[in-house]
């Protein structure tokens, strides 16, 4: 049986949930059922029961009062009805070991979530050059480089310790709490992918891998095969 994977979504300026077409045409081909999971929705424990695996998505920014921080000026739009919903789903999934996935706004989530925190906007809050982060390429193109650790998870589906992203955000995860790990970066130092040491598929990244998939990128297919893959297993 395939299994049945959530998938966050996100809030357009009317109240409207939507969801970009790419992040379930990864799951379908990589094997799993996707479930699109509309944000701000309530009853997460018998949701986080019916599902096999998860996978938090991109979208706005992370509401900073969630990591203990006020507002900064150049922090962008917020939906604190997602936050809270995916700040739920996220400590349930791991609490019972289920398999997530969490992409660009989703790897600062997952972070959070665990007790990380994020940089609000990079440009203003690191004082060192830096490269350009939100592209101004269509998604589906990569366009800066990242660094994948040896011996991680990720190193296991990359085709190369250096490997190709595309890139489009302005924040980025801080601090990284337990049991999550750095598994990549880029080559400017911003962290670009985590790893739970201690569970069986926790595993996020700063780009998106679902616009790469559908150009047959390899990394990008492997990693959402792994994580059907792990979630079948649930």
């Amino acid at each position: 049986m395939k299994p049945l994977i959530g998938i966050t979504s996100d809030i357009d300026e009317n109240g409207e949930t939507f969801l970009k077409a790419d992040y379930s045409r990864a799951i379908l081909r990589a094997g799993g059922l996707p479930v699109v999971l509309p944000a701000g929705l309530e009853d997460i424990d018998e949701i986080c029961d019916r599902i096999d695996g998860l996978l938090l998505t991109g979208g706005e920014d992370v509401n900073p009062l969630l990591f203990g921080e006020e507002p900064k000026h150049e922090l962008g739009k917020i939906a604190p009805e997602r936050d809270e919903m995916e700040m739920a789903l996220a400590k349930c999934a791991v609490g019972k070991d289920m398999p997530v996935l969490g992409i660009c706004r989703g790897h600062q989530i997952l972070n959070v979530a665990l007790g990380g925190t994020v940089y609000q906007h990079i440009y203003s809050d690191l004082e060192r050059d830096l490269l350009q982060h939100k592209q101004q390429a269509n998604r589906n193109y990569p366009t800066h480089t990242v660094q994948v650790t040896e011996g991680s998870r990720l190193a296991e589906y990359a085709s190369d310790k250096d490997i190709l992203v595309n890139s489009l955000h302005h924040q980025a995860v801080k601090e990284v709490p337990e049991p999550l790990k750095v598994i990549a970066t880029a080559t400017d130092g911003i962290i670009e992918a985590l790893e739970s040491t201690k569970h069986r598929f926790v595993l996020s990244v700063q780009w998106h891998p679902e616009a790469l998939f559908n150009r047959g990128d390899e990394t990008s297919l492997r990693l959402f095969e792994e994580f059907v893959q792990a979630s079948s297993k649930s």
